[in-house]
This record gives structure tokens, sequence and C-alpha cells, in this order.
């Protein structure tokens, strides 16, 4: 709860009395187990007919490495189905220095694949709509979206509104809308200004899918609401909002729940970051 109220790893780290490391490995840890707890609890419901997708910004280990994540939100219940991620090169005004650093790093570490997005929200929609024939996809102008849905087997009616349209609940990308609101006065480490932004996405990730368990099954629809059914109550998948003893009450095995190829990749904490020489892997093979 200290992680989706807006408090930094440090942050907790002192409110609990521990050391910054032993938060970090929590995270990492309760991160995993959100994972296979939001998969185990997909099976065998029914599938998402009309999504909204979007994109929020944010950055890992410095300004000049930018990344989007990628979201997919249930429009009919609030429901948020999956994210993916994925690099930027950065971009905006910039002052010259700060164009030689970026021409300097990219020398160094290379660029950002200019397809990233594209692909990875083909992933996102792939997952999110499984193996329907057809569904009714909601999102903003952007390019790369259209891209990806061109590429997608499924047969799709997609509706695009302007992103400089006024983001109120009669927008039709307002669910999503909603998510991002959430999500960057939830995490420490999406908010504007910040000092708490993560330095690897593998940690972004890890947040965001605490975070994503939280909402779906935790939390009410509407915050002023009295009595407001979760997400996941307004799809039927449960009764009554999910308390945390019912998340942790037990174990669950990675090599018994299959998880998504980017979500795989999370769990593993495979996904890296540029400009890290040494980045920790979930390897052991007595705690998978």
């Amino acid at each position: 709860m200290k992680t989706v109220g807006g408090m930094a790893n440090r942050q907790i780290a002192r409110d609990l009395k521990v050391a910054p490391e032993t938060i970090n490995r929590h995270i990492a840890r309760l991160g995993r187990h959100s994972f296979l707890f939001h998969q185990e609890q997909m099976r065998n419901t029914q599938p998402v007919k009309i999504v909204v997708v979007d994109g929020f910004e944010s950055f890992e280990l410095s300004q000049y490495h930018p990344i989007h994540h990628h979201v997919a939100v249930e429009k009919e219940t609030d429901f948020f189905v999956y994210f993916t991620d994925s690099e930027l090169r950065r971009k905006g005004r910039m002052t010259a220095p700060q164009k030689r650093r970026r021409k300097e790093l990219e020398l160094l570490q290379g660029r950002p694949d200019p397809k990233a997005i594209e692909n990875d929200i083909k992933e996102l929609l792939e997952v999110t709509l499984g193996e329907q024939q057809a569904a009714l996809v909601h999102s903003d102008d952007h390019p790369a979206y259209r891209r990806s849905i061109k590429r997608l087997k499924i047969s799709i009616d997609h509706r695009i509104t302007p992103g400089c349209n006024q983001r109120d609940s009669r927008n039709s990308l307002w669910e999503v809308n909603l998510l991002d609101l959430l999500i960057r006065h939830s995490n420490a480490n999406h908010k504007r200004e910040t000092i708490a932004w993560s330095k690897r996405r593998q940690a972004s990730a890890s947040r965001l899918a605490i975070l994503l368990v939280w909402r779906n099954f935790m939390k009410g629809r509407r915050e002023k609401k009295r009595a407001s059914p979760t997400p996941a109550m307004a799809r039927g998948m449960m009764e009554a909002p999910l308390e945390i003893e019912e998340l942790l009450e037990k174990r669950l095995f990675r090599t018994q729940i299959e998880l998504p190829p980017r979500w795989a990749e999370y769990y593993d904490g495979t996904v890296s970051t540029r400009g890290l020489e040494c980045e920790r892997h979930h390897e052991l093979s007595h705690a998978y």
C-alpha cells in the first residue's frame, strides 16, 4: 500500500526502518507475484471486446533515456488488462550541450528501435484481445497505433479520438486517461519533476504490476462513490474487494502459470537499461 500510495523506495525504507535495498528486493518480489496473480485470475474469464489503449511517457536512469508504458483498459469496466513498454529517443527542446550529450550517448550505447512503439502496441493488443475474431479499439491519433493495428490478424474497428480533445468523462478515452492520472498520482517514480524516477524499466514494470493488481482487485472504480465495485467485481471475476491477506495467502509458481512474452521478460528481470553495466536478473533456481 505504501508503493501505490505515492511513496518512493527510500521513503518506505525510512518509514519501516530498513535498508533501501530491502525495499527494492521486496518490491521486485511482490511485482513478480502480481504478474502471476493477475494472469491466474485471467484464466477462463470472459474476453475483452472493447479496449482503450494509450501510452504515458516517463524515463529510466536519466532524462536521456525516456520510455513509454503502453496500457490497455477495458472500456466498460475500467479493468487494467495488460501493459508493455518501449524505449524512446530523447526529443523536444534541448540546449546545444544537451544535444551533444545525446549524440555521445547514442554513439556509445546505440539508439532505441524507431519501431519500438509499433511493435509493443502490437503485442499489447494481441495479448489483450486473445484469439477473438473481432474487437473494438479506442485510441488517440498516434500514427504508430494505426500501423500496429494493420499488422494484427484480428478484425479491428479502430475509433480514433484526437489527443487535443478535452480529457473529461465525455472523452472516448476517459477510462485510459483516468488510469494515466492514477499512475501519475499513485507511483512516485512517475510524478512530474520527481527525484524518485526509476533507474531501470525493470523496476518501473514491477511497480506498475503492483498497481495493476491494486487497481483491478482492491480499489473501487470511483473514488467518491461509497462501496464502488472494483473493476474485477464489475467483470464478475470477484464478489468483493481483494484483501492483502488474500493476495498473499499462497505462493504462486512461474512453472505453473504461463505469462505473455513481455511479462515473462519482466519476471526474469531480463529487460535491460542502456547505460547500466551491471544489472540483476531473477535467476534463483529455488525461488523462481
